[in-house]
């Protein structure tokens, strides 16, 4: 995020949303005074909630029927985060890991490591997303980073914050009572247990996003539009709810300077589908055209105002 990019959000985007999954604790302040500094856009706090994510040393191609090691401390091909979840793993899981198709199963276990074999060959990279597909393995609703991070933006008079991976009413309630008083809160929809209890999160809480990213690794990529389409048609129904879409929505514009013309339509639909806003992640956080990307969802948003 840089100083130009903060000046012209000013005025053009709603809010800044800060990921916890990709930033320190150690640099969070820098972070929320940097952007203060130069733009009034409001900041938003984003979890990183009820996910198993992947530690490594270097990043590596895993091919089929290939060996990977799960250790708990460095001394493997992989690390899990948080820590605690390596005792949750158990013989037979399949693991799904990040987006580039990983995807393995668990072999064998002891007490310091666990041998998996590749089932899907694909690209092993750190701070990844990291799917259990054959159980739902429980984990807190927040880290203890999500908890420090709270506190310290809390003391920096931020107002807005995200769950990640939301599963169920219980969460909304438990999220609320860790926020300061008039907080705004956004509940990640990006599981499948989400899904299925939607109506039941939507009684306690107000603001969804739809993660298209982490739920298509839930529930199937070819189920995202009828899950979009369903969640948003429940919104529309109810007063007061409002549904963001995120995922993918200008991704080639990470390297190039314009869109395909699936990105346009997709963009589009979710507007006339009923789509509340549209959140920016990869484009806007490491691409190389965050201002244009920001300018094409300005376009599109006036030329659908104007068309209905």
């Amino acid at each position: 995020m840089n100083k130009k990019f903060l000046e012209y959000s000013t005025n053009n985007i709603d809010l800044l949303r800060l990921n916890m999954s990709h930033i320190s604790l150690n640099s969070l302040e820098k972070n929320i005074k940097f952007i203060k500094k130069y733009t009034n856009t409001q900041i938003c706090i984003d979890t990183e909630g009820a996910q198993i994510r992947s530690k490594i040393k270097k990043k590596k191609f895993f091919k089929r029927k290939t060996n990977l090691k799960i250790t708990k401390n460095n001394s493997g091909d992989l690390c899990l985060y948080p820590q605690n979840v390596f005792e949750k793993i158990k013989i037979n899981d399949v693991l799904n890991i990040g987006f580039d198709n990983l995807k393995v199963k668990i072999k064998k276990i002891d007490s310091y490591k666990l041998d998996a074999i590749v089932i899907r060959e694909g690209l092993l990279e750190n701070n990844k997303g990291i799917h259990v597909e054959n159980r739902k393995v429980n984990l807190n609703f927040v880290t203890n980073k999500d908890l420090k991070a709270i506190k310290i933006a809390s003391a920096l008079k931020i107002k807005n914050f995200a769950l990640s991976f939301t599963n169920s009413s219980a969460d909304v309630v438990s999220f609320g009572k860790l926020l300061p008083n008039k907080s705004s809160k956004i509940y990640k929809i990006e599981t499948k247990l989400a899904v299925k209890n939607f109506i039941k999160i939507t009684k306690v809480g107000s603001n969804f996003l739809i993660d298209r990213g982490d739920l298509s690794k839930d529930i199937d990529i070819i189920n995202i539009p009828v899950v979009q389409r369903n969640i948003i048609k429940i919104k529309n129904n109810l007063k007061n709810k409002h549904v963001y879409i995120a995922t993918n929505l200008l991704e080639s514009m990470v390297k190039n300077n314009y869109p395909t013309r699936g990105e346009v339509n997709d963009i589009y639909s979710s507007l006339e589908m009923g789509s509340d806003g549209l959140v920016l992640a990869a484009e806007t956080a490491i691409g190389k055209h965050p201002i244009e990307c920001v300018k094409l969802i300005k376009q599109i948003i006036n030329k659908f105002n104007k068309t209905f």
